[in-house]
């Protein structure tokens, strides 16, 4: 029987020979697991939501959405694509095989190990989850240690839900994640920052372990001269503080072009003002940096640069202003490193190509966000940039969109999920050919003789 004093190399045994039965394979078991996690997460509604207000402040709303709604959905939308996911998908054979019908059959990868971020620390674990259950693999879980009550909620949920020789929660910190990271899995997935990504990507490789890097960067955010100002400072100022700014696809830093830039900083300013009031702290609507240490990271990013709106902070409530600043130098740690908070860097440019060569000679973003109403200038943007993925008129919306691949490109990511695409990440797409005994014409065998002449008059 595994317990949480079971060592990390036993547990991981359990999870194999478990694996070993081949039981979690069954289209059936796997449609009950995640009924059963259905279940499990409805009947947490109010635990989740306690959790992530303890962790980081999070309003209802945003909690209810962005987590708990957004699984649910996620476990929603396997439970009624599953059946055609599992089906091998038919392709064509050539004359040199005939008769024989080819297949690829998705088969579950084995164990997988997915360890999620403290930002949205309960739907970035049950996501992925999700998509290795439907694939049939057994899991092991390792929630962020940051985002504590969070972690305890998912430790409590998955043990109360499932067998630990199936799905299994790790808690713990650093020691704890590189214990793990030294075993063999079949599948590492991880979301959380690009250094830290470097490192299990190193680790996975002393086991030729494949991986799924969910990163992040900094993702710009274009505004041309021809767009609705109220309308697109509504959606950027929503996009950029939800969550207090703790987003990998938030918008890092915002290029306007420069005839409309003080107007478009005015209609921000406003809009800030509209959706927390005059003052932010006092807001039910806004979140709380998670820890102190990231806290007193953000404070560092004032030192250069120009403050227009917020730069004020409450380091025992865990409060950060939402920021606006402009004359932030290039060279600066705001304009180096990912923010991950409520500060928004504004810089001008006077000709999209301007904007376009400073993104192309950096590391490739996450997301991309271009507001401009100009067909060909959206055209321009997917043509001549690389990033995980691009949203037009808007900020986060793209992720919401199950059908679409989420993941980065470059330093932003490897690999990808959502939808049917996480079922496919922990998949190995297996090559399947059948043959029959009929109509063996023995063309490819010895003696070959003049038998090349038939092969190019029926292959060309």
């Amino acid at each position: 029987m595994i317990s949480t004093e079971t060592p990390i190399s036993d547990r991981l045994q359990c999870l194999r020979q478990f694996f070993a039965t081949q039981q979690t394979q069954s289209l059936t078991y796997r449609i009950e697991q995640l009924q059963k996690l259905k279940n499990a997460i409805r009947s947490h509604e109010s635990a989740i939501l306690t959790a992530l207000e303890s962790d980081l402040g999070k309003p209802v709303l945003e909690a209810y959405l962005a987590e708990f709604r957004a699984s649910l959905s996620d476990v929603d939308y396997a439970l009624k694509n599953i059946k055609s996911w599992v089906k091998p998908k038919r392709v064509s054979t050539s004359l040199m095989q005939f008769p024989a019908k080819a297949t690829i059959q998705p088969e579950p990868l084995g164990v997988v190990l997915i360890i999620s971020p403290w930002n949205y620390p309960f739907s970035l674990m049950m996501q992925p989850l999700i998509g290795a259950i439907a694939a049939g693999n057994c899991v092991v879980l390792k929630p962020s240690e940051i985002a504590l009550e969070t972690s305890k909620l998912i430790h409590k949920l998955i043990a109360n839900t499932f067998s630990p020789e199936y799905i299994t929660v790790i808690e713990g910190g650093v020691d704890i994640s590189q214990a793990l990271l030294a075993e063999k899995f079949d599948h590492i997935f991880f979301t959380g920052g690009t250094e830290i990504g470097r490192q299990v990507m190193q680790a996975a490789a002393h086991h030729l372990t494949p991986v799924t890097l969910e990163l992040g960067g900094k993702s710009p955010c274009i505004v041309e001269d021809d767009v609705n100002l109220k309308e697109t400072a509504k959606r950027i100022v929503w996009g950029k503080f939800l969550n207090a700014g703790q987003t990998c696809i938030a918008p890092d830093y915002l290029f306007v072009k420069r005839s409309i830039k003080q107007a478009l900083i005015q209609a921000l300013q406003e809009t800030i003002t509209d959706y927390y009031g005059e003052n932010p702290a006092e807001s039910p609507d806004y979140a709380r940096i998670v820890s102190d240490r990231h806290l007193n990271r953000l404070t560092t990013f004032l030192q250069e640069g120009t403050i227009m709106t917020g730069g004020d902070y409450d380091a025992e409530n865990r409060y950060f202003a939402p920021t606006l600043m402009i004359d932030v130098p290039l060279d600066a740690p705001a304009m180096q490193e990912e923010i991950f908070g409520p500060i928004l860097p504004i810089l001008a440019y006077d000709n999209l190509n301007e904007a376009i060569a400073f993104i192309n000679q950096r590391p490739k973003p996450l997301a991309l966000y271009l507001f401009s109403n100009d067909t060909a200038k959206q055209e321009q943007i997917l043509m001549a940039t690389s990033s995980g993925g691009v949203c037009f008129n808007d900020t986060i919306m793209q992720v919401g969109v199950t059908d679409l691949p989420f993941g980065g490109v470059g330093q932003s990511g490897i690999g990808a999920y959502h939808g049917k695409t996480t079922f496919e990440t922990f998949s190995h797409q297996k090559s399947v050919l059948r043959r029959y005994f009929q109509l063996e014409f023995n063309l490819r065998f010895p003696p070959y003789q003049d038998k090349i002449n038939l092969f190019k008059k029926f292959l060309g």
